[in-house]
């Protein structure tokens, strides 16, 4: 695998950039970079390199769990066909295997369902071509080809691909429209969250339209122009509009039900035909049952 660096991604140290775009732990990075699996331009460096524009990473897929197996786990898929598969996932669902968590993922059902699955991002995410969190609802583009995973990367890059979602944000955004431009990198102090800074960050752009106000929250449509972890919710608690049952970026705690963010657009052109395909899902039955006590509150 190859990955040229940008003028906007230099300047980051080599093995906080790898831990944060392959979602996997620094030390495990430091590890292949040790064994000479991770390269920077053809040659062996050191994991606090600092990247430059232009540098080329060569890295080998690699798998971190010790065995993935199929799961007989219902999905809701909306579309399929022999390059790609949009589906559903519900909250509570976590996308891929990874921290000692090998089961009841969105891949293990996946491999249950078909044996056709990319094989880009290594053994343990076959087929997943971006996430969302565990808590958050909603739509997910799945590769089912090597070909179709490297074009849809490619649009995920080139800001192709449209995401929208749903949130309910507490208290009142006054304004109707607004963009978060605002870089997101790993807090160090706590290494599972994200934060606003400029040490080791990517650029994070956020564009929220209010749906609606009720008298303690706010419930917005959000559209991404990057895809950073936790990007809406790090960006909307920075606004001080943090989203509601957030249990890392809000204090507004109802219930265990996660996080109220749900995907609920995603337009993309199909990596093969290259026809306009577009799909909305609902929100979930107990994210509509807390939206409705803001409502009647």
């Amino acid at each position: 695998m190859k990955i040229k660096i940008t003028k906007e991604e230099s300047g980051q140290r080599l093995d906080n950039y790898l831990t944060n775009i392959l979602n996997t732990s620094r030390s495990n990075i430091n590890k292949h970079i040790k064994d000479g699996t991770i390269k920077l331009n053809n040659q062996t460096i050191k994991s606090g390199h600092s990247l430059k524009e232009g540098n080329i990473i060569e890295y080998e897929s690699w798998n971190e769990t010790t065995e993935i197996k199929p799961e007989k786990i219902p999905l809701d898929i909306y579309y399929e066909d022999e390059h790609i598969i949009v589906v559903n996932k519900p909250s509570k669902m976590v996308v891929h295997p990874g921290n000692g968590n090998t089961s009841k993922t969105l891949v293990n059902a996946l491999m249950y369902h078909t044996n056709e699955l990319s094989s880009i991002n290594g053994n343990d995410r076959p087929g997943i071509v971006h996430r969302i969190d565990k808590d958050t609802s909603g739509l997910l583009l799945v590769s089912k080809t090597n070909e179709a995973h490297r074009i849809l990367a490619e649009d995920f890059k080139n800001k192709k691909i449209k995401r929208k979602y749903i949130a309910l944000v507490s208290g009142v955004i006054t304004t109707d429209k607004g963009k978060i431009n605002a870089p997101i990198g790993r807090d160090i102090n706590d290494r599972k969250k994200m934060c606003i800074t400029d040490k080791n960050s990517k650029n994070a752009i956020t564009n929220f339209e209010v749906l609606e106000r009720y008298k303690n929250a706010t419930l917005i449509e959000c559209i991404l122009e990057t895809g950073r972890t936790h990007q809406i919710r790090v960006h909307m608690s920075y606004i001080k509009h943090p989203v509601i049952n957030d249990p890392v970026y809000s204090n507004k705690i109802i219930n265990d039900y996660g996080q109220m963010l749900h995907a609920a657009y995603l337009g993309f052109n199909h990596p093969i035909t290259k026809e306009y395909l577009e799909f909305t899902s609902p929100t979930e039955e107990e994210f509509n049952r807390i939206l409705e006590t803001f409502k009647n509150s």
